[in-house]
């Protein structure tokens, strides 16, 4: 297995070059350029082009890509975001912290919601409980990711002021303490459950039909004929087995999370990975923009790999070879 695995990485290598490629060019064909913003009446234009030929940017695009790459690999330098003043890898390294907690409270409240409800509908298929479920999974659906958190956020965030509406942490709390983490936790608690709500539903329906399916299946007839106690049947036999669908996208799921909460952070103002991004192209920050599309990508290319690692571990008739 691991070889194919070793296999799979470097086979990632060239689709990582291409997806670089692809993403520096697509964004060097954007209009204006980080320069942009400081136009006033007053901007000397002989500075304002100074500024551009300091910076590379007049230079051909494969040679600015070139540049590009080489400080990539030879200083590990993605360049210095010209809004921010900062490092991108020391800027996205601090951001990365607050999508990482937020996806992984997510991801904790996502499958707290969709495993129960996915099990008790599909093993009461037909119920009133089963129809519910099925009008909360049509919803969720449905709902695009920003109507729900503009919603959520008017209800709890400025009517009832339950939750903030902004931001990852309280200035006022010192770092290191409990009251700073339970403020992080604070903060992160709404658009968490915003976005756990809108990735139940793929869960919950796999799960559902899984067990539907399942409870047909010659195994669990056998089970029962055997006397067989029907919650055991449930536990042993009939959810283990539905459980495999739902550990195929498990990897895309983590990697989804980290890499698609652009909405999500965006309409809480929640300071990660996602609202850098909508940041860095309202700004033409070239740097910060190109690199985080290229982790994205490096991201979900290694969804495909957990995801397959994963299937191996949770059923051992699966083996890549």
């Amino acid at each position: 297995m691991w070889k194919t695995v070793l296999r799979r990485v470097l086979l990632m290598i060239p689709q990582i070059i291409i997806l670089s490629i692809i993403v520096f060019t697509l964004g060097k064909m954007m209009p204006g350029d980080p320069f942009t913003g400081l136009i006033t009446p007053d901007t000397d234009p002989v500075a304002l082009e100074e500024l551009r030929e300091k910076a590379g940017l007049n230079d051909p695009i494969p040679v600015q890509y070139k540049n590009w790459i080489v400080r990539i690999l030879k200083d590990r330098d993605f360049g210095r975001s010209y809004t921010y003043k900062l490092q991108v890898s020391t800027l996205i390294g601090e951001r990365a912290k607050n999508t990482l907690w937020l996806s992984l409270l997510t991801l904790i409240l996502t499958y707290l919601i969709a495993i129960p409800l996915g099990i008790r509908s599909g093993r009461y298929q037909g119920s009133r409980f089963d129809k519910g479920v099925i009008i909360y999974n049509f919803i969720s659906y449905a709902i695009p990711t920003f109507v729900l958190g503009l919603i959520f956020l008017l209800i709890f965030g400025y009517r009832l002021k339950w939750f903030p509406t902004s931001g990852s942490v309280e200035v006022e709390f010192q770092k290191g303490t409990a009251s700073y983490f339970g403020n992080k936790l604070y903060h992160m608690i709404l658009p968490a459950i915003t976005a756990a709500i809108l990735s139940t539903t793929g869960i919950i329906q796999y799960l559902r039909n899984e067990i539907i399916d399942a409870k047909t299946q010659d195994y669990v007839k056998t089970a029962r004929s055997k006397g067989v106690p029907t919650d055991k049947v449930y536990t042993h036999h009939i959810f283990r087995n539905s459980l495999l669908p739902i550990a195929a996208f498990f990897g895309f799921t983590i990697t989804g999370l980290l890499s698609g909460s652009v909405f999500i952070e965006t309409i809480f103002s929640y300071p990660g990975m996602g609202e850098l991004f909508i940041t860095s192209i309202n700004s033409r920050d070239y740097a910060v923009m190109n690199a985080l599309v290229l982790l994205f990508g490096i991201l979900t290319l290694m969804g495909s790999l957990l995801s397959d690692i994963i299937m191996t571990i949770v059923d051992p008739r699966i083996r890549i070879e």
